[in-house]
């Protein structure tokens, strides 16, 4: 086909990615700015050019068939490579500008990224940013997000991390709570404790925490004791209440229902009298496998970063790294 004939169909031949990454017609057109019936008679035209069946519509999904398939495999380097040769251009220019999609953690997102991002856009009034906050999982790619925020171990090998900061998991109480309780001196004392569970893992399926016993200062050690050895504890626990957000059990752990997890972010300030609402337990313990030991902005690897995400990324960088303040000493 000769490049004049094909020049009014590249249009559509992008929407048809769009499509393939999203398998919804509602949100492959709201990506792209038209309407849901324009995004599927555009399709249809498609279809009527190129003399073949490239989407299979049902009424509960879109997907493609094998020469869709083959068609979009074909394409996307040459869209990335426009994609990237575009924003190159674009920069040029030298102002930072133009949209940022970004997802992160609703409590992250709530309460750090949040006043973040309105500093952020005071600086530099040419960037508009799309915060999505969801405690799901995201494929940014497919759903078409330059920005992650998240608290992980290990960032996916497919995405440029830049680390924003240290975090942890803290296990924590109310003061009325561990009066009227007691305080457990041991992780397996949890097991005669009200916990509130995080549901963010196999931890939260199975019933368990995993706990770790800090190091010891090198001067306490032993030395027939190995520098990397630790004591590791796991213990079977239950409660009242599961959540996926740690808003939610930080609510619940002020109301004095029990002990619970939290990252670092998540600890609520002392009160009006300099005390601390809530209150570290056993805090020579650290608990395993949870909310992760770093706070990363995470976007798919790429040659050329748009100038506005790196321009976020720098920001995000100086606000997170002097770490979170909560409500006690870390230790």
């Amino acid at each position: 086909m000769a490049s004049d004939q094909l020049a009014p169909l590249l249009a559509d031949l992008h929407l048809l990615t769009v499509l393939a990454a999203t398998r919804s017609f509602t949100e492959a057109a709201r990506r792209l700015g038209v309407s849901k019936a324009s995004a599927s008679m555009r399709i249809s035209e498609l279809e009527r050019a190129a003399g073949v069946l490239l989407v299979r519509r049902t009424t509960r999904s879109v997907g493609l068939t094998e020469a869709g398939q083959q068609l979009v495999n074909d394409m996307l380097p040459a869209f990335g490579r426009i994609s990237e040769s575009y924003t190159a251009v674009k920069d040029l220019v030298g102002t930072p500008r133009g949209l940022v999609r970004v997802t992160a953690p609703v409590a992250l997102g709530r309460q750090h990224l949040a006043p973040c991002a309105a500093a952020f856009l005071k600086s530099y009034p040419d960037i508009h940013i799309e915060l999505e906050l969801t405690d799901r999982f995201v494929n940014l790619a497919n759903e078409g997000f330059d920005l992650a925020v998240r608290h992980t171990n290990t960032p996916p090998e497919t995405h440029v991390a830049w680390v924003l900061c240290e975090t942890r998991s803290v296990l924590l109480a109310s003061p009325a709570y561990l009066a009227a309780r007691g305080v457990p001196a041991h992780p397996s004392e949890l097991a005669a404790h009200d916990c509130l569970l995080y549901l963010g893992g196999a931890s939260a399926a199975s019933g368990s925490w995993t706990f770790v016993r800090n190091a010891a200062p090198l001067k306490a050690r032993s030395r027939k004791t190995p520098a990397d050895a630790q004591e590791r504890v796991g213990v079977n626990v239950r409660g009242c209440l599961k959540a996926n957000n740690s808003e939610v059990l930080r609510e619940a752990l002020l109301a004095g229902l029990g002990i619970g997890l939290l990252p670092d972010f998540s600890v609520p300030p002392p009160g009006a009298d300099g005390q601390p609402a809530l209150v570290p337990v056993l805090p020579d313990w650290q608990a395993q496998g949870f909310f992760g030991e770093r706070i990363y902005a995470l976007r798919p690897w790429s040659a050329q970063v748009p100038m506005a995400v790196q321009c976020l990324v720098e920001f995000l960088r100086a606000h997170f790294a002097p770490g979170f303040a909560p409500g006690f000493a870390k230790g």
